[in-house]
């Protein structure tokens, strides 16, 4: 669908300074419905393809109407998508994108809001009309919805009058979509696109960290003192909406980065009805609501600053738990959200484990814990959010008053353990199993002041017990080990099975020819051959996404699994916010997958239980004509070395092959059949000495678990 009501003397691909919106090969893709290689595969064999107009020789830029009219002329794009031209209207803006997405979304919210004013705003006849009445229109919405003080500014005459084309395309959009939906998606494609500028927090822990807050009752008032792009704020709102009797929500949100804080505030007000209240500056420094008594404060604040106001700060009241030191700067925003809550109210804070062990912080983490501030501290998975490789910690607070109990009591808990769960994949934790085991745990500490322990997960300590020289917080420190493998009788059924599965390799292993008849002299083919003949099918891996609705999306057989004989453990990305999902591709039994990427000589051939799992990154996969090609028989000849040597070629990191230049001989179906049962034998006797490898594993360390921890005896 175009973008309707552009008036003669601007277009939406112009600016109005003449200046032509431009578009970069990403955004060519996203238009044609295309991956970027084949742009790059346009740019080379038409030689009318557009020339660049800006951008860099890596990154060029191409005149958005110059490309839309060549993709037509190709037959390659009936009609711009108006959400694309929405956006690289945005992007080619000449005040850049942030401040072209900061208008946008006040257009937005003012058709939201005010509809009846916004469709008499779109009527004006031209856009010096437009830009001249539109000012005074946005600061009336805005300064309703987001109150005095708010960080959406610059939104003149002067800042808007390149912007009619992008004014009224934006409200064409909020027609069309929705103004929310039009916001969620021009705002999650901004931050997709600058990923090194932001830190977000990812869904699933700030549902969690909402969720914790919400155990002790309704939140009406929540703070985010480093709101970022409000994900934690949402998420609170998303939790309370059905849960305050209507009580009205009221969202308080601080955040240093102007254009962020904007941004978020906007996100916020287009979102379920709550009061917003978002103010851009330092929150340390400059705290934007400091008479604040909140139900609940949730943050995720900045890891290992050293800036933090540490020199200007040192008599500020919000110390009240001691002064921390320069290298403490996550100490500061615990003591700040305590300050923000009211008697009784609670703050989940996301930290860096070294915070719960520094020796700097052991004094600050004393008096929380005397005090009965500190509550619970949950270790979550590497990978829960940024920095992936290293598992954050929660810290659940209590602000003192009230219900505090006298002697207070600490939650610690690993959810570590749990997160490794049958939905778990390589880089992935289960993560409904790790909401479940750390709100469990909470509702039934906070409830009862206590809890039953469960070795390596949770446990309940004295504070008292806490309190040596090192103050140690740490859960895996304090959380006494399970049984080994299970205990005793968990052991012995390791045992069975692992004598079962050496027997059963015994009966399995195969006996080389009496005869040795010397090397076969086959006539040869290749896979590229066989390719070309139609006997197989050759795909690569790789990069599909989730379905947007509808089923689950299908686990991912990775090269890590093909390696390593295990089941589908990936998981595919999100669908993107907009523009053509990538079909991912679907196994089918009797495929054959190779690994491209350091792998060795191996192919494994798809069996039921992995069928209808997405093909990952690094496979290829041969799907042979059952007609012409036995599975087992071309998964056999493809994994001889000297095959896998002659198509591999050698970098100085790693190994990769050449799926199509792999041979195997040329012999009719029956002769193909013979050697597939003799490879099948070899498949099943490999798969057995695997299982019987990771039993004794389990079996030998248990035992020493075991008798190192008392579960087991030397008898």
């Amino acid at each position: 669908m175009g973008v309707s009501q552009v008036p003669h003397n601007a277009s939406a691909d112009q600016g109005a300074d003449g200046r032509p919106t431009e578009v970069t090969a990403a955004g060519i893709a996203r238009l044609a419905g295309v991956g970027r290689a084949a742009v790059s595969n346009w740019r080379r064999r038409h030689p009318d393809f557009p020339k660049p107009v800006g951008g860099t020789e890596t990154s060029p830029a191409f005149a958005l109407r110059d490309i839309e009219q060549w993709l037509r002329d190709q037959g390659k794009l009936a009609e711009v998508p108006l959400r694309e031209r929405v956006w690289q209207q945005l992007v080619g803006h000449p005040a850049g994108a942030a401040a072209a997405l900061r208008q946008a979304g006040a257009v937005l919210l003012l058709a939201h809001d005010r509809p009846a004013a916004w469709q008499q705003l779109r009527g004006a006849a031209d856009d010096t009309e437009l830009t001249g009445v539109l000012p005074a229109m946005l600061d009336s919405v805005l300064a309703a919805r987001l109150g005095p003080g708010h960080p959406v500014r610059g939104l003149t005459r002067e800042a808007l009058a390149p912007s009619a084309a992008l004014v009224r395309s934006t409200g064409e959009l909020a027609t069309l979509d929705g103004a929310p939906e039009a916001y969620a998606f021009l705002l999650g494609r901004h931050l997709d696109a600058n990923p090194r500028q932001y830190t977000l927090t990812p869904p699933g822990p700030a549902a969690l960290m909402a969720e914790l807050a919400a155990v002790a009752g309704p939140l009406a008032t929540v703070l985010d003192p480093a709101c970022g792009a409000g994900a934690l704020l949402a998420a609170a709102r998303e939790r309370t909406a059905d849960e305050t009797d209507g009580t009205a929500v009221t969202l308080h949100g601080q955040e240093s980065d102007p254009d962020l804080a904007a941004l978020t505030a906007l996100r916020l007000a287009l979102g379920a009805p709550a009061e917003v209240r978002v103010r851009a500056a330092d929150t340390l420094r400059a705290d934007a609501f400091p008479e604040l008594t909140a139900d609940a404060v949730l943050v995720h604040p900045p890891f290992n600053e050293r800036n933090w106001g540490h020199d200007e700060l040192a008599y500020d009241p919000r110390w009240e738990y001691g002064f921390p030191a320069r290298t403490e700067s996550e100490l500061a925003w615990v003591q700040h959200a305590l300050a923000r809550l009211r008697e009784g109210g609670t703050a989940v804070v996301l930290m860096p484990p070294a915070a719960a062990s520094r020796r700097s912080g052991r004094r600050i983490r004393a008096d929380l814990l005397r005090r009965g501030a500190l509550r619970a501290v949950i270790a979550l998975p590497a990978g829960a959010a940024p920095p992936n490789g290293v598992p954050l910690h929660l810290w659940v607070l209590r602000k003192p008053g009230g219900t505090t109990p006298p002697t207070p009591q600490l939650l610690v808990v690993d959810t570590a353990g749990p997160a490794a769960g049958p939905a778990a994949g390589r880089d992935r934790p289960d993560w409904q199993t790790v909401r479940d085991t750390a709100v469990e745990a909470w509702r039934a500490f906070d409830r009862d002041g206590g809890i039953e322990e469960r070795p390596g997960v949770r446990r309940s300590l004295a504070a008292i017990d806490l309190l040596d020289d090192d103050v140690d917080l740490a859960p895996a420190r304090h959380l006494p080990p399970p049984a080994a493998a299970g205990g005793p009788a968990a052991l012995a059924e390791v045992h069975d099975r692992l004598t079962e599965t050496l027997a059963r390799t015994t009966q399995l292993t195969p006996r080389p020819a009496d005869a040795d008849t010397g090397p076969a002299r086959w006539p040869l083919t290749t896979v590229g051959e066989l390719a070309r003949s139609g006997a197989l099918v050759l795909r690569t891996g790789g990069p599909g996404t989730a379905p947007a609705e509808g089923p689950d999306a299908p686990p991912v057989l990775t090269d890590h699994d093909v390696i390593a004989g295990g089941c589908p453990s990936g998981a595919l990305p999100e669908a993107p916010a907009s523009g053509p999902a990538e079909e991912p591709v679907l196994l089918r039994e009797g495929d054959v997958v190779v690994p491209v990427l350091g792998g060795g000589a191996i192919a494994r051939v798809v069996d039921a239980a992995t069928a209808g799992a997405a093909l990952g990154r690094n496979l290829t996969l041969l799907r042979p004509d059952p007609a012409a090609l036995d599975p087992w028989f071309l998964a056999g000849f493809l994994r001889g070395t000297a095959n896998n040597r002659q198509a591999s070629s050698y970098a100085s990191t790693a190994t990769r092959l050449d799926v199509r230049r792999l041979q195997l001989p040329r012999l009719p179906l029956a002769e193909q059949r013979r050697y597939g049962s003799r490879f099948s034998d070899l498949a099943a006797f490999e798969s057995t000495l695997r299982q019987a490898t990771r039993l004794g594993e389990q079996l030998v360390q248990g035992l020493y678990d075991g008798l190192t921890d008392g579960s087991v005896t030397p008898d």
